[in-house]
């Protein structure tokens, strides 16, 4: 079992370790021969929220190199924070005391203990050579525990719509989630998007208009003239959850949202711009099933 490359795109890499280790500060991550998967699906995040994600190695990596029994593929499980810590120093050049020149990372084993060994390569405001090494322990994964791990099935989407800037959601949501633990999120096919709290003592709605419909390529198929443009469509969630996939706006560049009413958010974060992204990150939130809401 052998995997070696250079991390050619560190600050990218940095932001979307920093949108995981918000959700769950331990992760899944499979190198494969053409992309890199971060799965975060422990029944221990609150609200249930899932990540999968999937990023071109072409994105990240240059000299990439590996080799397993496995069909050429790697999966261990992962401390986010210290893999967040690594690539922090990698990419701090501009605040550390030597410029970052290259970015190893390898698969070794240290003290019978396997590791991800991060080998930074850089120089000095003075001219001399400076190197820095970071081991982070994992767990390398059986091909059998692997092939348990299942992506959420969720159904048919009832809409697509293309979400304001995330880091905008995030200030509005976050004066929310003083006055509530639920938020309603509704939107229709008119470009019109809502998010809502309602309590006892207090009544929150904001609203988004001119929002772009995407419009997935089975709707230009077969399309459905007879539904209402403006019938809303809504899913009650967590606002911690919500929260915790908005921390996705440092590396977000454009960011869709499908609804499946009352049954879930599948929420697609695109790493550059839609057409040739470089990877994207999908986020599953659960819906919260209330009558009374």
């Amino acid at each position: 079992m052998r995997f070696r490359a250079s991390i050619s795109n560190v600050a990218t890499f940095f932001k979307i370790i920093q949108s995981i280790e918000k959700l769950q500060k331990k992760c899944v991550i499979r190198f494969t021969e053409t992309n890199l998967h971060i799965i975060c699906n422990h029944d221990a995040n609150e609200g249930g929220i899932q990540v999968w994600s999937q990023i071109k190695v072409d994105a990240l990596f240059t000299g990439y190199r590996i080799q397993s029994n496995a069909d050429n593929e790697i999966t261990m499980a992962i401390n986010s924070e210290a893999l967040l810590a690594a690539l922090k120093s990698a990419s701090a050049s501009g605040v550390s005391a030597y410029e970052t020149e290259e970015v190893i990372v390898k698969l070794a084993k240290k003290n019978a203990q396997a590791v991800l060994t991060f080998e930074i390569n850089g120089q000095t405001r003075v001219g001399r050579k400076v190197r820095v090494s970071h081991d982070v322990k994992i767990e390398v994964m059986r091909p059998a525990d692997v092939a348990k791990m299942n992506e959420p099935m969720c159904p048919e989407p009832d809409l697509h719509v293309l979400l304001p800037p995330l880091q905008k959601l995030r200030t509005v949501v976050d004066r929310m989630k003083l006055m509530s633990d639920i938020l309603a999120v509704r939107a229709n096919n008119n470009g019109c998007l809502q998010l809502s709290i309602n309590t006892e003592t207090v009544k929150v709605d904001t609203e988004w208009k001119g929002c772009t419909n995407p419009q997935t390529q089975n709707k230009r198929e077969e399309p459905d003239e007879s539904r209402d443009p403006d019938q809303l469509f809504s899913v009650l969630v967590s606002i911690r959850s919500f929260l915790k996939f908005l921390s996705s706006h440092v590396v977000s560049t454009t960011t869709i949202a499908c609804i499946c009413q009352n049954h879930c958010m599948i929420l697609y974060v695109y790493i550059g711009d839609v057409a040739d992204a470089g990877g994207v990150l999908t986020f599953y939130i659960p819906a919260i099933i209330d009558d009374e809401l």
